[in-house]
């Protein structure tokens, strides 16, 4: 079998410094450190649970917050951005999904670092008029290849929020409870790690009985995307698929969830930085 893990940073526990985010932070090679142990710890179970392959996606800003000295033989790390689907990219070669340090969407009060793919671009995304986070989204195309998502694991605000709603099968572990968007309480590592072991035997357990359901949205899929100014919906309707519906909000039409991702990458990419 083969497990495919995605990994974000905002989500993982002790993170509430802007300075633990980016490569040149005074902190950030302790996120990495939390990160790269934690994410180690759960490949590290999962083979011991039967996967002879698992798939890492180093997911996190520029892509490169893994440490990868020192990885165990049957770990293989994706790394680097942009790239094919960004954050689930090779998602089709796995048997199951897990993701960790996942947070919650744009808007979410008391949510550490709460932002939709982009937080100096975007306000909110709607997919079939349903608001995702990067979770659902994420998910979505997970579930286009068929792929079950059995572990999530990050901010209390996902966790009990777009998690608990739309797949409440899916095991959940709780990383942090945010006070602030830059505060939070979290348990001690040892017992994060406890609590992801005891999650992941009853996921893998779970799974091998068909109760881990892949969750699919209907095709073709209407994504709209709120931006934060308007001159990022000047740039996004030069494309002959894109509509503007108002100054800050644009909407295009998917065939399915590998579509949209890609669409939605490129209008990103393709987006000017705020300039004031």
């Amino acid at each position: 079998m083969r497990a495919y893990i995605s990994v974000d940073l905002e989500g993982m526990p002790f993170i509430v410094s802007p300075e633990h985010l980016v490569l040149k932070g005074v902190l950030f090679n302790e996120a990495r450190k939390i990160m790269t142990k934690i994410t180690v710890f759960v490949a590290e179970t999962l083979n011991k649970l039967g996967f002879d392959e698992v798939f890492i996606a180093d997911s996190h800003g520029s892509m490169v917050t893994i440490d990868v000295d020192n990885l165990p033989d049957y770990i293989y790390v994706i790394r680097g951005w942009p790239r094919p689907m960004s954050m689930v990219v090779g998602i089709e070669r796995a048997d199951v999904a897990i993701f960790l340090g996942y947070h919650a969407k744009a808007g979410i009060s008391k949510a550490t670092f709460d932002h939709t793919f982009s937080s100096a671009k975007v306000d909110r995304i709607e997919v079939n008029s349903i608001e995702v986070s990067e979770y659902l989204f994420n998910a979505y195309i997970a579930g286009h290849f068929g792929v079950p998502v059995i572990l999530v694991a990050g901010d209390k605000a996902l966790i009990e929020g777009d998690v608990a709603k739309y797949t409440p099968w899916v095991e959940k572990v709780v990383f942090k409870e945010s006070l602030s968007r830059y505060s939070c309480i979290s348990p001690s590592l040892s017992r994060i790690l406890k609590d992801l072991e005891k999650s992941l035997k009853n996921a893998v357990e779970m799974f091998k009985k068909g109760n881990m359901l892949p969750i699919k949205s209907s095709y073709p899929m209407e994504i709209k995307v709120r931006f934060l100014s308007t001159e990022m919906a000047d740039a996004a309707e030069l494309l002959p698929i894109v509509e503007r519906l108002d100054g800050k909000t644009i909407k295009f039409m998917a065939k399915d969830a590998v579509d949209a991702v890609k669409i939605l990458e490129l209008i990103l990419l393709a987006n000017p930085k705020p300039q004031t």
